[in-house]
C-alpha cells in the first residue's frame, strides 16, 4: 500500500465512511502500532469513500458491512498488543498479507454479493461485506 506523510485518527468502536468522517483528526507523523485506543491509518487514494473496518481485540468491528458496486473496504489492525492478523476471502476473491498493528489493507469491489471472510491465523474471527 502507498503511504503517504497523512494519518488518520480512528476510534476502536464503528467501522466508518471516510466522507462521513466527523471526529477524526489529521497528523503528520506516519504510525508505528496504535496507542491509547487510537488506531492510526495511512491515508492514500485507495482510502477516501472507504468503508473502514477496525480489527481490535480479536475481531472484525463491526463484524458485517453493507457497500455499494465499486466501494473499498479497508481493514485495520487496531491491536494495541503485537498480534497480527489477516483478512481472508472464504471464496479467495481477496487475501491480504499479514497485518502487524497499525498496517492497513483495501480491497475494491466491482461485483454485487456476499462476501464472507476470516482471519488465517485466527479462523475464529470471521466477518461478510455485502455489496449491493
Amino acid at each position: 500500500m502507498k503511504r503517504s506523510g497523512w494519518t488518520l485518527c480512528l476510534g476502536l468502536t464503528a467501522a466508518i465512511g471516510l466522507g462521513g468522517l466527523a471526529a477524526g483528526c489529521f497528523s503528520e507523523h506516519n504510525p508505528t502500532a496504535p496507542a491509547g485506543g487510537v488506531c492510526r491509518l495511512p491515508v492514500d487514494q485507495g482510502v477516501p469513500g472507504s468503508v473502514v473496518v477496525p480489527i481490535a481485540n480479536f475481531a472484525f468491528s463491526p463484524a458485517e458491512v453493507r457497500i455499494r458496486v465499486g466501494q473499498t473496504v479497508t481493514w485495520v489492525n487496531c491491536e494495541e498488543d503485537a498480534t497480527s492478523h489477516t483478512t481472508h476471502a472464504n471464496g479467495e476473491e481477496w487475501s491480504s498479507p499479514l497485518l502487524a498493528p497499525g498496517q492497513a489493507f483495501s480491497h475494491l469491489f466491482d461485483q454485487a454479493g456476499t462476501f464472507d471472510y476470516h482471519c488465517d491465523p485466527h479462523p475464529f474471527m470471521t466477518g461478510r461485506v455485502v455489496v449491493e
